[in-house]
């Protein structure tokens, strides 16, 4: 309590030794398109003072003397603005400032183009933050052909996407994996959808739901500090300063499949009562009708070395995707020093699969007595994964995946000298499966060929012809999957002007972060047994051959259980089938999990020269956690369940630097903290011991969250006609980062003390049981350069005049300590999952005032994804280049044409285990064709 008070009196103390000063606010416009400008420089002269408009175009100086005085804003690509300005005691003046285009450079002036409209909202915002970032706007966004914001955000430097389905889905930044990573809604976290990670899945939100992406390579303490590669902030569509009436109508075609693809998008806005009030709506919708062509395998070697195939599966997918997306934005100015706003955003995806897998499986070879291969044998498998016929499943898997995120937000202006801004919001995602089905059938042991001549290749096949008769049901079975995390967030902070340099401007920023989450998975799973004999060889079937089957005709999928009787299958019958609760395939994946954060900071700005800023500040987060998880013996017996609580506090200093040579050159300097937070599954408390395997598997609640030192240095060049060129280093030292340990000698001696309450009758005295377990690493050091050019090469002559380029790469390395490998020795020379050694990015662009088009590539090399026991199982994503090409031409005013395609390259999703040609998966998708009208008032 005397905390609070000592903090209210000197809130009291600010505001009264200020009063006699007024404050200035206003917003800064497009006169031609009535959207706010965001990042806009402003100065109040005489005085060293300055500021930015925000996201929404608004500005505001507080604690400024009565007088008379000339505002200067400054934004690329548009002309400088000056006007007198008047301040008077005790009063909030408030300015509508409208800029019109028309910049020069040299002798030329600007003219701009709608993407150079957009382009110059980005980079005079990248150019403004005080960190170190990368902001790319709606209508760049809207020149590339990209579907989902995952596809959009590949784009930036230092990014790059793995994907899913052929779409971009879990980022990357600066060779940090998505778990070390953060990504934001209007400032607010957005949950992840899947059980057992903290991963948001990029392709769930259209790319034409966004306004602007934002991100964040460098901290700063009022920013949440979990975010180790960084923090990419997605921004929802703001309120127009008139009216705004968009719409966007397309087809496509996807040739995988021969079926179309269908998008639609509409944005509505307008201010109303004296433009007190505002509020836009945005609506999309897209459905592609695809799949995927796939080869999966896992290898083994021999005593001498030989490497091996254990298992190869042929798949083939029928997808359908559909995304609707809907969001809102509300605010109210009361007067010149209160307002209100509210922010809201529905996502919902449902994904409809078939899968028809052919797996020739539990392979071993038989060798001579030299230890030499003679053969193989195995056994051969047939799989349709579908759903039920009824509800919405339309006899295939259902996968409904939702996220919304709701947040009302308030500014504040209390008497002349302090400044309050408030959040609360509330977001959830959820994952739902229903009715998910699998009917399995398999022969018994097979004479087994295989041809690895080309392992990047590798192809299995039985030794001779299998009828179906000869496939026996192994496994029909149905599941019910969910999976649900909500968070409820609230924010308080205060500025206030404090300056230690008579002449330099300085503020004050504190205040405070509570965010309360909670997650769950709940899943069940049942196995039936057929009353009447099933067989393969009667039963309604599909059959493909390898005709265009993208990895190669060689793989053929061949005779499946076709989905319309999978579904049709009347499961709840008991005169047909009898059900068997399955619990192996769910006790250890269901777990309760809560967290609350706590976080306070305080942020210091000083200039410390009229060049020279510094941003000084440290931030503390206190996290608790209560975990609920399963004990389960032989995967099928629930003995009891574990719940552990446990709670950390992370201090995290930070400084950063801002070095301003010229009106166009800024050099950033930083040294920040940051954190990431374990996975949810890895702390479950669950435990799971197979005594028939010598096996045991384990969650770890004591897990540490990584905690991380970086060190930035970034130089950014602006031109004036609208371009950026900019390079940089960065260093990154990360402490107890989290990897799977493996450990092939446990011994069972230590089980009673690592788990005093489980019941589970353990043999004493055994040294050869495997345990799994996640757990915290020594340190990873990862460094790496960038460097980016966007440039329109409107010096050039005639024609060439309307090229532009967009060309990025970077660099990474990283070298992990701690990890030890299935016999508990220490490996040496291990990088960090994910960290990508090189991604480059290019696009070539030509436009003049009507036409645009544009084509792009995206380039990253293979890296580790997932470490191993030891090297040749360690597990590898593939290099892959992405070609994309799009055009658009405007007529009538309003109206555009446009045409894109994704994909030109058809580059496979790839894996391949310990060496490069070595392959574990190879998923082709092919090429995406669409086009469309786009209607902007």
């Amino acid at each position: 309590m005397q905390k609070l008070t000592t903090v209210f009196l000197f809130l009291l103390l600010a505001v009264a030794g200020y009063a006699q000063r007024g404050v200035l606010t206003g917003s800064v416009i497009d006169r031609a398109q009535k959207l706010s400008l965001p990042g806009a420089n402003i100065s109040l002269t005489p005085g060293n003072r300055y500021t930015v408009s925000d996201e929404h175009g608004r500005f505001e100086f507080l604690n400024v003397p009565a007088g008379d005085y000339t505002l200067t804003i400054d934004y690329i690509g548009f002309k400088k603005v000056s006007q007198a300005v008047t301040v008077n005691d005790g009063k909030a003046a408030a300015l509508r400032i409208l800029l019109e285009e028309g910049a020069t450079a040299g002798k030329e002036v600007i003219v701009l183009s709608d993407r150079l409209r957009g382009q110059a909202k980005a980079l005079n915002k990248q150019k403004s933050n005080p960190n170190i970032t990368n902001v790319v706007s709606a209508d760049q966004v809207g020149r590339f052909p990209d579907a989902n914001i995952g596809d959009a955000i590949k784009r930036i430097p230092g990014i790059t996407m793995q994907n899913d389905q052929g779409e971009a889905r879990d980022i990357i930044i600066r060779g940090m994996a998505p778990e070390l990573n953060s990504v934001t809604l209007n400032g607010n976290r957005i949950p992840s959808a899947e059980g057992d990670n903290r991963r948001v899945q990029m392709d769930l939100i259209p790319s034409d739901m966004i306004q602007t992406i934002e991100v964040n390579k460098t901290l700063t303490p009022d920013m949440d500090a979990d975010a180790i590669g960084g923090s990419v902030n997605l921004v929802t569509r703001a309120v127009p300063n008139g009216p705004r009436v968009s719409a966007t109508l397309s087809g496509g075609y996807s040739p995988i499949r021969n079926k179309p693809i269908y998008n639609g998008s509409l944005v509505l806005g307008n201010r109303y009562f004296n433009n007190k009030l505002g509020a836009v709506v945005s609506a999309s919708y897209n459905s592609n009708d695809f799949g995927s062509d796939n080869v999966e395998g896992e290898w083994d070697r021999t005593d001498n070395g030989t490497a091996y195939m254990t298992e190869l599966q042929v798949r083939k997918y029928d997808v359908k995707r559909v995304r609707r997306s809907m969001s809102a934005a509300l605010d109210y100015k009361f007067n010149n020093k209160h307002s209100i706003s509210f922010n809201g955003m529905y996502n919902w995806r449902d994904d409809w699969e078939n899968r028809y897998r052919l797996a020739i499986t539990n392979i071993e070879p038989i060798v001579d007595g030299n230890g030499n291969i003679t053969g193989y044998e195995g056994e051969q498998r047939r799989e349709t994964k579908g759903g039920y016929n009824g509800g919405r499943n339309k006899n295939a898997r259902l996968e409904t995946q939702r996220v919304y995120s709701f947040g009302l937000n308030g500014e504040h202006l209390l008497g002349n000298a302090l400044a309050m801004d408030w959040s609360a919001n509330y977001s959830a995602a959820s994952e739902k499966r229903p009715h998910e089905r699998y009917i399995l059938f398999e022969t018994g042991t097979i004479g087994v060929n295989e041809e690895l001549s080309d392992p990047s290749f590798p192809f299995v096949t039985a030794a001779g012809n299998v009828p179906l008769s000869d496939y026996e049901l192994k496994d029909l079975s149905e599941q019910q999957g969910f999976t649900r995390e909500g968070e409820f967030g609230a924010k308080l902070n205060f500025r206030v002007p404090l300056s230690v340099i008579d002449g330099q401007k300085g503020r004050l920023r504190f205040g405070g972060r509570l965010r309360i989450k909670d997650k769950k998975r709940e899943n069940s799973f049942f196995n039936y047994e057929p009353a009447n004999e099933m067989s393969l060889a009667s039963l309604p079937a599909v059959n493909w051959d390898g005709n265009n089957f993208q990895p190669g005709s060689k793989y053929v999928p061949g005779t499946f259980i076709s989905k319309q009787y999978l579904g049709g299958l009347d499961l709840a019958n008991t005169q047909l089938f009898e059900a068997e609760d399955a619990p192996d395939e769910y006790l250890t994946q269901n777990y309760n999990a809560k967290e609350t954060i706590k976080a306070g900071y305080v942020r210091w700005d000083q200039d410390l020269s009229s060049r020279l800023a510094v941003i000084a500040g440290v931030r503390v987060e206190h996290t608790s956690t209560n975990y609920t998880g399963n004990v389960v013996e032989d995967e099928e017996t629930l003995t009891g369940q574990r719940n552990i609580k446990n709670s950390y506090t992370n201090v995290l200093p930070g400084v950063t630097f801002r070095y301003k040579a010229n009106e166009d050159f800024i050099v950033r300097a930083a040294a920040t903290t940051s954190i990431a937070r374990p996975n949810y599954y890895a702390l479950a408390p669950y435990v799971s011991t197979i005594i028939g395997d010598n096996e045991i598997d384990a969650g770890n609640p004591t897990l540490k969250a990584a905690y991380a030192w970086n060190f930035d240095l970034m130089g950014e060049y602006y031109f004036k006609s609208v371009g950026l060129i900019s390079g940089g280093v960065f260093y990154k030292n990360i402490s107890n980062f989290i990897y799977v340990y493996r450990d092939n000698t446990y011994n069972t001696d230590k089980f009673a003390a690592d788990y005093p309450a489980a019941t589970n009758p353990i043999p004493a005295g055994q040294n050869n049981w495997t345990y799994t377990q996640s757990r915290n690493g020594e340190s990873v050091n990862v460094y790496g350069f960038e460097v980016a050019v966007q440039r329109q090469l409107n010096f050039l002559p005639g024609v060439l005049k309307g090229l532009g380029v967009y060309v990025n790469y970077t660099y990474t390395k990283s070298k992990a300590d701690g990890v030890f490998n299935s016999d508990g020795e220490k490996r040496t020379d291990v990088a960090l999952p994910g960290t990508a050694p090189h991604m480059f990015n290019a696009s070539l662009s030509w436009e003049n005032k009507r036409f645009v088009a544009r084509l792009s590539g995206n380039y990253t090399a293979s890296y580790i994804d997932e470490l191993g026991s030891e090297d040749f199982t360690d597990r590898y994503y593939s290099k892959q280049f992405f070609l994309d090409a799009n055009a658009s031409y405007r007529f009538a005013q309003r109206f555009r044409v446009f045409a894109e395609a994704n994909n030109l390259t058809n580059q496979p999703l790839r894996y391949y285990q310990g060496v490069s040609n070595r392959t574990m998966q190879m998923e082709y998708y092919r090429s995406k064709f669409n086009v469309g009208v786009k209607f902007d008032l």
